[in-house]
């Protein structure tokens, strides 16, 4: 059997843990709460303002709603209707298309104006805001513009070609062969600014001493940039192909204020097919279905860039 001994006469009482244990507890709450209130309304703007709406899509997908009546249930016979509709093939392949050209177009664009404003020039903070101030113009603005630019008949583009010996220019916006490549020369001229600061972002982290060394080693400018520049952006490069990937899949915009998908099919991609079955013929249902294939078709090319990049990263 133990006893407690009673503290001696003139002796301080053993130290206790209590209060500041409880100090601490108290500080951790409090750190909590100031945490959650400044992330909270983050989360409840992604919660109802971006995840609720996808789960409602997804939802939708499986019915047959016109906005006005009921949401009947269908299973999956939206997407067995999607596999047989003609429109939702050409908005597909067309989205391929734009995405094949655009992409390629804006990283060497985007790319170069990075290597030539990332060397002190006189005036380079100018030329790289002059660049980048096509990205925050209004794109009914460049619709416009472009769109006088590429006047088959009165275009100053189709004038310069005609004054250097071409007697019949392309008829750009009109032609169903040209009406996409006219959009993706403008999409890349809008988009190049964005993607160059990316990029300078990058070339700012690339050692000199790398490219010294490579220099007295006697490797000239291209080799340089072959074995020093693009490996140093190897991340960079990863990122803003990802960003374009997506961005090239959901163009909408841009192609609306254009062309509206014309002439006849020809620019005709996914975004604005969802548009016009949702919004034009009230079929939401239908358009929620496609945007679910787009959604999908998103999510797998980005999965197959991630592999692709991370075998080659091994």
């Amino acid at each position: 059997m133990t006893t407690t001994e009673a503290p001696r006469p003139g002796t301080a009482p053993p130290p206790t843990t209590t209060k500041p244990s409880r100090r601490r507890s108290a500080l951790r709450r409090r750190n909590a709460l100031i945490g959650w209130s400044f992330i909270l309304p983050n989360f409840l703007g992604f919660g109802f303002l971006t995840l609720l709406p996808v789960l409602i899509l997804f939802y939708m997908a499986f019915t047959n709603w016109n906005v006005f009546g009921k949401a009947d249930w269908v299973g999956i016979a939206n997407f067995q209707r999607l596999l047989g509709d003609g429109s939702f093939h050409i908005a597909f392949w067309n989205t391929i298309y734009y995405s094949v050209l655009h992409i390629p177009l804006t990283i060497v664009v985007s790319l170069g104006l990075a290597l030539l404003l990332n060397n002190k020039l006189r005036g380079v903070a100018f030329f790289r805001t002059a660049a980048f101030f096509p990205y925050i113009t209004s794109i009914v603005a460049i619709a416009v513009v472009w769109n006088l630019l590429f006047s088959p008949d009165y275009g100053p583009i189709n004038e310069v070609l005609r004054a250097i010996g071409i007697a019949q220019p392309p008829g750009w916006l009109t032609s169903s062969e040209w009406a996409m490549p006219a959009v993706v020369i403008v999409s890349t001229w809008r988009d190049m600014g964005y993607y160059m600061i990316l990029f300078l972002a990058g070339l700012q982290t690339v050692p000199r001493e790398l490219h010294e060394a490579a220099r007295m080693d006697g490797a000239n400018v291209w080799e340089r940039f072959v074995n020093v520049t693009l490996p140093s952006l190897r991340p960079t490069m990863f990122f803003v192909t990802v960003m374009l990937t997506i961005n090239s899949f959901k163009i909408f915009d841009l192609i609306l204020v254009m062309t509206d998908g014309g002439p006849g099919q020809s620019t005709l991609v996914l975004s604005q097919f969802i548009y016009k079955k949702g919004f034009e013929e009230s079929q939401f249902g239908y358009a929620s279905a496609a945007a679910v294939a787009l959604f999908f078709l998103c999510i797998l090319v980005t999965i197959g860039q991630f592999v692709w990049n991370k075998k080659r990263s091994a």
